[in-house]
């Protein structure tokens, strides 16, 4: 329960409201008070630092390993940690739990050498037997864990060969083909390394307690409501993190998220709508955060479903929609409209190709070749605002004028996040509305882990498979020359341009908003945002 806060003649007055409640986890008990404190309160009764973070939708896992969601990983990113770090706010690789690293001449062996007197939150040392424990946990996941499948399997050959301890300190990985962005698939919040004693005892409850070695620790998960973390007194890096609790809420209308940021029922509001950033620069108390562009919004065409089953009704329903218009209503000046599955920041971003014009007439032409029968279509709207889909439901509804206005009718559905998540992942929609925020910065991590059929039944939720497409994906993959890489991924985009399994809709200038006490919140492209050197003045 959260605390809610009444102004009268200026004065403040904080009611504690609830009571100490057991955590999600079976054994996970709660060490301190559950009550929110108001926005800008930096201290709750007892003195410590509370930081209440509004967002629009509730994780749907705190396994790192088994999630693909950013409602998850904005929370794990802070439970867990990676062997290696990304920057400040952008994709270099920098040391984590591993604090230095050496490749082979030939790129297949990596050694790193580990931080020590490193614990996980459950006591448990992490040492290079952990480090090997979860990666072959990793190994062994099969569909379990969709971003291994994704990052480090091409075909049926795992690109991880093998990992062995070398001593406590000292872990060493074999690949079985060279991977350019090894290091920075190893940055992504997939990969945190998780205690091995948790694991072994109960896989499956790691996805409601958590247990990692990072700034803070999992207290408990109301769901569809609240997760609370709280601050690591053992963390292993001195003067870190600087509040004592996050409370991350689930606000899912972006009206009543700012609403609470002004009246000061939360400290950040995240996933904010475009058309709020000038009542908010126009508010003293509350100072603009904005996340450096990394993502792409799309509409997905299941292949394997008619219509869509269709290229030419594919490349049709390209010409339909007025990206520039849903660009104009929906992000205020903070998008720009996607012709590729990729966003420019992207290196071997192809930006040759033109892209489809927007000309119903010519969808309509389209359609008439391909023998569409008119048949109503269900176009799924998202039920969160995500970075780079402010309002789902609006644009699905501009969305379905564009396409009515070509001849295709279509039905609005929508579903819970996970829900939604689950049905798309299994094929089950016609036409749906998702996107994706870069995870390392790498183009394969666009368009290989969405758009390759090894990916079907992970992140590539279309289901679209082509086998001349893959065989560049692979070359790409172990190329270590930047230029022949790029060139390759350019070649791909022109194949995916081609065949239209998605309709590449914009790409956003994310913003976020906080309380001006909240100090030192620093967003990162990847959507995942560190906590620890966050402070309340």
């Amino acid at each position: 329960m959260n605390k809610k806060k009444l102004w009268s003649l200026g004065v403040m007055l904080i009611l504690v409201l609830s009571t100490i409640l057991a955590a999600c986890g079976a054994d996970n008990k709660d060490t301190g008070s559950k009550d929110t404190p108001a926005g800008g309160d930096s201290a709750d009764s007892g003195g410590a630092k509370t930081l209440v973070y509004g967002r629009g939708g509730d994780s749907v896992a705190l396994d790192p390993a088994v999630v693909t969601d950013g409602e998850s990983f904005t929370v794990t990113a802070n439970i867990y940690e990676t062997l290696v770090n990304f920057g400040e706010q952008d994709v270099t690789i920098h040391p984590g739990l591993a604090k230095s690293w050496e490749p082979s001449e030939d790129g297949l062996t990596y050694t790193f050498q580990l931080q020590e007197g490193v614990k996980f939150h459950d006591g448990t040392d992490f040492n290079a037997e952990a480090v090997v424990k979860n990666v072959e946990r990793w190994k062994a996941g099969g569909d379990k864990h969709p971003y291994f499948s994704s990052q480090f399997v091409v075909g049926d050959k795992q690109i991880i060969d093998s990992v062995t301890a070398e001593g406590d300190y000292t872990v060493v990985f074999k690949l079985s083909q060279p991977q350019a962005p090894f290091l920075k698939n190893l940055a992504m919040s997939p990969f945190a390394i998780a205690s091995p004693t948790a694991f072994e005892a109960n896989e499956e409850g790691l996805s409601t307690d958590p247990i990692g070695t990072g700034p803070f620790k999992f207290v408990e998960w109301k769901r569809n409501e609240s997760i609370t973390i709280e601050k690591n007194p053992d963390y292993y890096i001195a003067g870190f993190p600087k509040l004592d609790k996050v409370i991350y809420r689930s606000i899912p209308d972006n009206s009543a998220r700012l609403n609470d940021l002004n009246t000061g029922g939360i400290d950040v509001a995240d996933g904010l709508s475009p058309s709020d950033k000038a009542s908010i620069e126009a508010n003293a108390d509350l100072q603009l955060i904005e996340r450096p562009s990394m993502n792409v919004g799309y509409l997905g065409l299941t292949v394997t479903r008619a219509p869509f089953d269709n290229v030419k009704v594919r490349q049709a329903v390209n010409h339909a929609i007025d990206k520039q218009a849903l660009v104009d209503a929906f992000y205020e000046g903070l998008a720009e409209p996607a012709k590729n599955p990729m966003p420019p920041v992207i290196s071997g971003y192809n930006d040759g190709i033109t892209g489809y014009e927007y000309d119903p007439e010519k969808a309509k032409a389209l359609l008439a070749e391909a023998g569409y029968d008119g048949k109503e279509i269900e176009l799924w709207a998202m039920p969160v605002p995500r970075p780079y889909m402010p309002d789902g439901q609006k644009v699905a509804e501009a969305i379905q004028k564009n396409l009515a206005d070509v001849g295709i009718p279509s039905k609005i559905v929508t579903f819970e996040w996970a829900t939604y998540l689950e049905k798309a992942q299994n094929g089950e929609a016609d036409a749906f509305l998702l996107g994706w925020t870069g995870d390392n910065g790498d183009a394969d991590n666009f368009l290989y882990t969405l758009l390759d059929g090894d990916n079907i039944g992970s992140n590539n939720y279309t289901f679209y498979d082509n086998p001349e497409l893959h065989e560049v994906f692979v070359a790409a993959q172990t190329e270590i020359d930047e230029d022949k890489r790029n060139e390759l991924y350019k070649q791909a985009q022109e194949m995916i341009f081609a065949d239209a399994p998605w309709v590449p809709l914009a790409h956003s200038t994310p913003i976020l908003a906080a309380n001006t006490k909240v100090t030192n919140y620093i967003a990162h492209p990847t959507g995942s945002d560190r906590l620890d050197a966050v402070d309340i003045k």
